[in-house]
């Protein structure tokens, strides 16, 4: 255990720039000028502009960007609630207007719909100024209201009461709500430029490309004929020819793409403009540039293009030499940042990974320019045009008193209904769970849904994917820190040392009950906080000591063998923060109620400590600590962060929280400054994160649902300058964390039951994790965690029980999610860890197990302790799904008045299993095998609907004599649930 104290982990050199991030690996806003041949400026727009190898990044450590992580940014399956964990559910609307008369609706359910099956309230509410979405923990002995949900999304006033919305009509209008927020599908302009062309009438005349573009469009999806094309057609005319009658489609990760290739389009001798390819191009929002010619060749600029709509732009080059493809962006300035940032340099070799890396980058930026004033301006208003709409119509029931409308406004979400009116009840949740069923099928069929994303990710090692560091871990753990590769932990035991794969060590007994900790493996030291209220203390030790004594094996060490490791006027402390980036010293700031007390170390500073420095020092350290001030505060802080100042002379602040403020404080002269107030009621610090964009400092301020991010701008004197800055932003957190890691560019929110992953220069989501029983132990360097491996019995067998507890045909009243909780075993808490190294851009080996793989279900052995993966299979008869096809494609008809029977027809799908249908029957095929797409269904038009010419009898006379059936795949990404039509 011993050989990991000194050694250099994978991630210690990067513990330090965890928290450092730079906006320049995502380009420079630059003023692009273009002119005509005799030199004189036609147009001229500020674009910024990625390229990847520009001159200021020249500076940067080596090989931190040679590669970067691809991830779709908000994904669908992520923020598509309405639709993922509602529709077809039973579930609660209400309808109000706050304290400014705008109407509102909220819907609440409480699902399980998550790889680890943890129940959760899932909440939205509709307003015009957008959707907020929350997820708040399930307790089966405390029961919510709609007052405490529109509490935690700060809507505590209103000029009317909520009350609950019985129709099942109201689905459908909800949804529509939901679909404001973007498409699921895109369109994409190519634009094929011959080498020297300048201006954007010469690239829209070319007839035809070249054979490297024609190979680029091949990459980049399958030719289709547009002439009776049935699957997303971007605008384009798929009966009668007049947009061409060819073009470039595709599906990647769920998404459908139909690319408008210049070339493909209808060209005109007569027309020098080419107004009918500019039609379509001009308006799309993302454009590819295909240019031939050499580097040195004048290159394409934005404001060659005359078009108001297109926002970004993607210059793509091909290099025959080294067969290679070469990009660049070019945003408009408004356009927020998006990733993922270009690789140093934009140079790709793998064909298919520049396929990715492209399709990536334009789907983020396609929805990164509709948060750009022009786009959602227009979203605002459309979206406050609905809801007035839609409350407006309702308004006459809001005083009958009918069925539509409940007066129990402020009623528990799932409340038990009397038995006098429990099959009324019953009745009209079957009609809106088959409703809102029917509803989602249509949705699939007509393509408004992401088709299935998890194929195309699950079997890629994702950055923050964990490892297993310790199993059937028995200890209650208060606090830990890294040591080397090894984890120091407080428990209810005493101390431990653990490390992967070893027994643990004791290292103090129970008797020092351990607070806090930090681990200085630079300075050799250990800093401990301990015991609590007037007894608590700040102990130092040397870590070399610790070491020695571990060693030896001498006797386990108490807390009444500490006296000697005290810290003099720390006595009641309740906090202590220490300096983390790139200190010359080592700083401490210890909080005694509203005092803080200043204390720096004497010598050894990081740079000086050395082996020989170790031999010589005596075995505590308290000699070499000194009290340099105390400061006083009007209230003791909650959360206390140090920030460095550029210059460590007179500029270093420490930032606290509390009351419904934080401030910043200077360290050497006391003076406190304002640097955000909450509004809100109620506050729940979760933390003060000091980070580092070009070397200025910055703070990631998290409270309650809030992330906000503030620079910080030092003036002489020390004094910090907090005002409002173009470089601030905010985002909210689906669930209140309780911790908050940065590891740039990632920054991790912990709950209680999760993991939220998003970007920190841009808040965007990049993931969610259910993690069930999650505790974050240490984040200093690797990230170490600890949740449930819920050990159980077969997965089928508990699947079926829980599927045969309700009738099919009509669901329990106000049902609730059954929720599969081991009764017979205790289920065993593991540690876990995520390497930094992975989060920050570097590469090791992949992880042997991973509690955040999805959709894994653990099954007991006959050690009880390993773990294998667990799918389902379609359990039903072929009869039976024929049955079930036949009536849901009457229920499209409209030939069927009765419900859908609620039956098991949709199992779980194994993953990455998807039929690959012949080409010839009408399935897209292409050269990647993760763009195998079943795309046609005979029968059915572009927007899903049965075509008039499809008689229903018809239809099923073919089903019946065809000796060839070809299915028809409706994946839901939701669910994960297949349903096969035959």
């Amino acid at each position: 255990l011993m050989k990991h104290f000194y050694s250099s982990s994978v991630s210690e050199d990067l513990g330090c720039r965890r928290g450092e991030f730079s906006r320049k690996h995502y380009g420079s806003v630059e003023l692009l000028i273009s002119s005509d041949a005799d030199g004189a400026i036609q147009r001229a727009g500020r674009f910024r502009v990625e390229n990847g190898s520009s001159g200021e990044n020249a500076d940067y450590t080596p090989g931190t960007w040679h590669r970067t992580d691809v991830h779709l940014e908000n994904p669908e399956y992520h923020t598509r609630w309405y639709f993922k964990y509602f529709l077809g559910k039973v579930h609660q609307n209400y309808i109000g207007t706050d304290a400014e008369k705008n109407p509102f609706f909220l819907s609440v359910v409480l699902s399980d719909q998550n790889n680890q099956r943890i129940p959760q309230y899932h909440s939205i509410l509709w307003r015009k100024t957008g959707t907020q979405k929350i997820c708040l923990p399930y307790s089966p002995t405390k029961t919510l209201s709609v007052k405490s949900i529109l509490s935690a999304m700060s809507l505590d006033k209103f000029e009317k009461s909520p009350r609950e919305i019985f129709h099942p009509e109201i689905q459908k209008d909800l949804l529509v709500l939901e679909e404001q927020e973007g498409s699921v599908n895109f369109k994409f302009g190519v634009l094929y430029a011959k080498d020297g062309q300048l201006t954007d009438d010469e690239m829209f005349s070319n007839e035809t490309g070249s054979e490297s573009f024609q190979q680029f469009l091949h990459l980049l999806g399958d030719t289709i004929t547009l002439k009776g094309w049935s699957g997303y057609r971007g605008g384009l005319d798929t009966k009668n020819n007049t947009t061409g009658t060819h073009s470039i489609y595709t599906v990647f990760q769920g998404h459908e793409i139909m690319f408008h290739v210049s070339t493909m389009l209808p060209h005109s001798r007569e027309n020098k403009q080419q107004v009918e390819r500019k039609r379509h191009i001009g308006n799309d929002i993302v454009t590819i540039i295909f240019q031939e010619g050499e580097e040195s060749s004048p290159a394409f600029k934005p404001s060659m293009i005359r078009s108001h709509f297109t926002h970004i732009f993607a210059l793509v080059r091909y290099n025959k030499q080294n067969d290679s493809y070469r990009l660049k962006i070019f945003s408009e300035e408004s356009v927020p940042l998006f990733g993922p940032p270009l690789p140093s340099p934009p140079v790709f070799t793998n064909h298919q990974e520049f396929r990715d890396f492209v399709l990536v980058k334009l789907i983020n930026g396609e929805k990164a320019t509709l948060e750009t004033p022009t786009f959602s301006q227009k979203r605002q208003r459309t979206l406050d045009m609905l809801i007035r709409s839609l409350y407006q119509d309702m308004m006459p029931d809001l005083y009958k008193g009918n069925n539509m409308l409940n007066r129990r406004s402020f009623s528990d979400v799932l409340p038990e209904s009397p038995k006098s009116s429990r099959k009324k009840e019953e009745a009209r949740q079957a009609e809106f769970v088959r409703l809102g069923q029917a509803l989602k099928l249509k949705t699939t069929v007509k393509g408004d849904t992401t088709a299935n994303l998890a194929t195309a990710s699950f079997c890629r090692k994702e950055p923050w994917e964990s490892q297993s560091f310790c199993s059937n871990f028995p200890h209650e753990v208060v606090c830990a820190d890294s040591w080397g590769q090894s984890l120091l932990v407080s428990t209810d035991a005493g101390i431990l040392l653990i490390d992967d794969g070893q027994p643990s060590v004791q290292v103090f007994d129970k008797t020092l009950q351990v607070k806090q900790m930090n681990v200085l493996e630079a300075l050799d030291l250990l800093i401990a906080r301990t015991d609590k209220g007037k007894d608590s203390r700040i102990l130092v030790f040397r870590l070399s000591a610790v070491q020695k004594a571990v060693e030896t094996k001498k006797m386990i060490r108490s807390k009444y063998d500490c006296r000697e490791n005290k810290l003099e006027r720390t006595k009641g402390c309740h906090l202590y923060a220490i300096n983390t980036h790139h200190g010359s010293e080592l700083r401490i700031v210890v909080a005694i109620r509203n005092k803080l007390l200043l204390v720096t170390k004497k010598y050894n500073s990081y740079n000086t400590f050395t082996s020989a420095s170790l031999l010589s020092s005596p075995e505590s350290p308290v000699e070499e600590f000194q009290y340099i001030r105390e400061i006083c505060l009007s209230d003791p802080p909650v959360v206390m962060t140090l920030v460095d100042g550029p210059t460590g002379d007179s500029d270093n602040m420490i930032c606290v929280a509390y009351r419904h403020q934080f401030d910043l404080v200077n360290e050497s002269t006391g003076e406190s400054y304002r640097l955000h107030h909450i509004e809100t009621n109620r506050v729940n610090f979760v933390a003060a994160i000091d980070v580092y964009e070009d070397g200025e400092a910055g703070l990631l301020l998290c409270y309650n649902y809030v992330c906000q991010y503030r620079k910080v701008y030092p003036f002489s004197g020390g004094s910090p300058l907090v005002q409002p800055s173009a470089y601030d932003f905010h985002f909210s957190w689906n669930q209140v964390p309780y911790a908050v890691v940065c590891a740039f560019p990632y920054v991790l929110a912990f709950t209680t039951d999760s993991i939220e992953i998003r970007l920190v220069v841009n808040g965007n989501l990049v993931h969610t994790a259910v993690v069930p029983e999650l505790q974050l132990l240490a984040s200093r360097s690797d990230i170490y965690f600890k949740a449930t491996a819920a050990v159980s019995g077969s997965s089928d067998s508990s699947s079926k029980e829980l599927s045969s507890k309700s009738s099919p045909q009509t669901p329990i009243a106000y049902e609730k999610p059954e929720f599969l909780l081991p009764s017979l075993e205790v289920p065993c808490k593991n540690l876990y860890k995520i390497p930094l190294s992975n989060l920050v851009g570097r590469s090791i080996e992949r992880p042997l197990k991973s509690p955040l793989a999805p959709k894994v279900i653990t099954t007991t052995t006959s050690s009880g302790i390993t773990s294998l993966p667990v799918t389902h299979s379609l359990s039903l008869s072929r009869m039976e799904i024929k049955e079930i096809a036949s009536r849901t494609r009457k229920e499209l008809l409209g030939l069927l008045d009765e419900p859908i029977p609620k039956t098991e027809c949709a199992q779980k799908l194994k993953k990455g299993s998807r039929r690959q249908s012949d080409p010839k029957q009408g399935a897209v095929r292409s050269s990647s095998s993760d763009r195998i797409i079943s795309s046609s269904f005979e029968g059915y038009s572009e927007r899903g609907d049965l075509s008039t010419s499809s008689d229903p009898d018809t239809l099923a006379n073919r089903e019946e004599s065809s000796p060839s059936i070809y299915p028809f795949q409706l994946i839901s990404l939701y669910d994960e649930d297949i349903i096969d039509l035959k």
